[in-house]
């Protein structure tokens, strides 16, 4: 590999460019103290902990990212100011400026992981119930692109998030005419086989195509949802999100948040 690629959490020149006007400008200082870490130093420290999934105050002081307790509260802070919602929209307008991104069809899956902690959105794992557990729900477009993300407890119905799914996919410019943010067809497993929901998607538009429960596998449906299996993978690499450590849903959230632009800016990269 070479020399970035085996430090991911560097944030490069042309990823910093991004996200740099989007950060809120931070308060004055109350107090006398040590200086204020650069907010692009928090973020690498940010990212070290994403990527690795190391404990915040075990972060290593060595690395000139600042205290594992300064990345915390950046996190916070800049996860309630938007930043993650932001980055990902301008993202997806430079895919859709050069025409990458495809709304002939979207595709719907979920994940569940473990919980340390019992926490807010976290239920009893639908396998062992006496364990905590949350649920990672993807909405991609038909390449694979996430478009939304949400996080639930671990008992909660796969369709419960698909029409929040896609209330949540931001209406995107790039092209003449009007920002979009409904695709054409939206294509989910067996556990979103509900007639109400077909309906709530043909009044949205939308060609539902959904596998129906009761009928042997084999529906020719993988060849395309493979994408969203695949994007899940690509979330739980990083490995703070392979099991949700924390017991603030905000700061999950957060992670998971940037890790979905993350995996859009790699789509930016190749395809741009």
């Amino acid at each position: 590999m070479g020399k970035h690629q085996s430090r991911p959490w560097i944030v490069s020149d042309e990823l910093w460019s991004l996200i740099e006007p989007l950060l809120p400008e931070p308060g004055p200082k109350l107090v006398e103290g040590r200086p204020r870490v650069p907010d692009r130093q928090a973020l690498c420290g940010i990212l070290f902990v994403l990527h690795t999934g190391i404990q915040w105050e075990y972060l290593p002081q060595e690395l000139g990212f600042g205290s594992g307790m300064t990345c915390w509260r950046r996190l916070a802070a800049w996860n309630e100011a938007g930043v993650w919602d932001a980055l990902h929209l301008v993202l997806l307008k430079k895919l859709r400026v050069a025409k990458k991104l495809d709304w002939s069809r979207a595709v719907i899956d979920s994940s569940h992981v473990r919980a340390a902690r019992r926490g807010p959105k976290s239920g009893p794992s639908p396998v062992d119930r006496g364990r905590p557990g949350s649920k990672h729900h993807v909405l991609t477009d038909g390449q694979g692109i996430p478009l939304a993300v949400s996080l639930t407890g671990g008992n909660r119905n796969d369709v419960t998030q698909l029409l929040p799914l896609l209330d949540k996919v931001p209406a995107v410019a790039g092209v003449v005419g009007r920002p979009r943010h409904r695709p054409d067809a939206l294509l989910a497993d067996r556990g979103y086989d509900h007639d109400k929901y077909r309906r709530l998607l043909w009044a949205r538009g939308i060609r539902p195509v959904i596998a129906e429960r009761g009928t042997e596998h084999g529906s020719g449906l993988g060849i395309f949802r493979y994408v969203v299996e695949r994007t899940i993978a690509w979330l739980h690499g990083f490995r703070r999100l392979r099991i949700r450590w924390e017991r603030r849903d905000d700061i999950h959230e957060a992670f998971l948040g940037l890790a979905t632009c993350l995996i859009t800016h790699r789509h930016v990269q190749r395809l741009c």
